[in-house]
């Protein structure tokens, strides 16, 4: 696999959850990946020379504490905040499943 694909990562963050999967829909795990996605691209981490490992450094806890504040401010994110690492930890680990180098 070498490409991002929005159905593996809510499937692969819905299998990460478990029984809890169940209270969230599609819509509300890639609302939370797109946070995701959005503190990578507002800390440069999208860049192609960043080798970053999130998960190895302090960006993790920042990762988190930014997730966990956008959903926060959305009212309608219905997402359990005793859930949100776990969702971060899942969304982390499919993507170290994705080789950018193959096609």
């Amino acid at each position: 696999m070498s490409e991002f694909d929005e159905n593996a990562a809510v499937a692969a963050i819905k299998n990460a959850l478990g029984d809890r999967a169940a209270k969230y829909s599609d819509d509300q795990i890639l609302n939370v990946i797109d946070m995701i996605w959005d503190f990578y691209e507002e800390n440069g981490l999208l860049d192609i020379d960043c080798d970053e490992e999130i998960e190895e450094n302090a960006l993790f806890d920042d990762l988190l504490g930014y997730t966990g504040r956008m959903l926060k401010k959305d009212k309608h994110s219905g997402i359990d905040p005793d859930d949100i690492e776990d969702i971060v930890r899942a969304e982390i680990a499919y993507e170290s499943t994705i080789d950018p180098l193959a096609d």
